[in-house]
């Protein structure tokens, strides 16, 4: 072969690996039997997470997850593959998986995420979770809901104090005489 050309090729193989190091996840899918439209609209769908889906030659990949050191991620490369680069680890796997129950002709078949290659099922499993901002509100949520909690029981106490209808000095006085008449039977 000419050295120009295995210079490009060489190239290629190292903008990739670049490529799939920056990236929080590359989910890899089959996309034989799509027509055009459905794939324009797969692209669509993947623009709004600010995912971006090339076709590489199956060699090139190969080449650039060797260099990188990604185990078993070449094994699921054969026939014509598409690779979602994102930079939410979440959001391509969700898109793919999303597209794919409506169009049994894309099949997801693996990836890899924040460095660790995945099977099919585990990026299944991953399409379900919410993407980085939604796993931030809820671990918010859940941050909040004690401090809420005991507002709501602060005010609830205080309420009824005003009311006249439970008083807080006697509940606590009569706490302690019934651990004493049950300590003396």
């Amino acid at each position: 072969m000419n050295k120009d050309i295995l210079a490009q090729k060489e190239a290629n193989v190292n903008a990739l690996a670049e490529r799939m190091q920056a990236s929080s996840s590359v989910v890899v899918c089959e996309y034989r039997g799509l027509s055009v439209a459905e794939v324009t609209e797969l692209r669509r769908a993947l623009r709004k997470e600010d995912v971006e889906m090339t076709v590489y030659k199956n060699a090139i990949v190969r080449r650039a997850a060797d260099q990188l050191g990604y185990e078993g991620f070449s094994e699921t490369l054969v026939g014509p593959n598409a690779f979602a680069f994102g930079k939410d680890a979440v959001a391509p796997a969700r898109v793919l998986a999303k597209f794919a129950k409506t169009h049994d002709k894309l099949v997801l078949k693996n990836g890899i995420v924040d460095g660790q290659v995945l099977n099919e099922d585990a990026i299944k499993t991953l399409s379900n979770l919410p993407n980085k901002e939604g796993m931030l509100a809820k671990f918010a949520s859940c941050l909040n809901a004690p401090v809420i909690k005991f507002a709501m029981t602060i005010k609830a106490l205080a309420e009824a104090k005003e009311n006249g209808t439970v008083k807080v000095e006697e509940a606590v006085v009569e706490e302690p005489q019934v651990a004493e008449e049950a300590a003396a039977e």
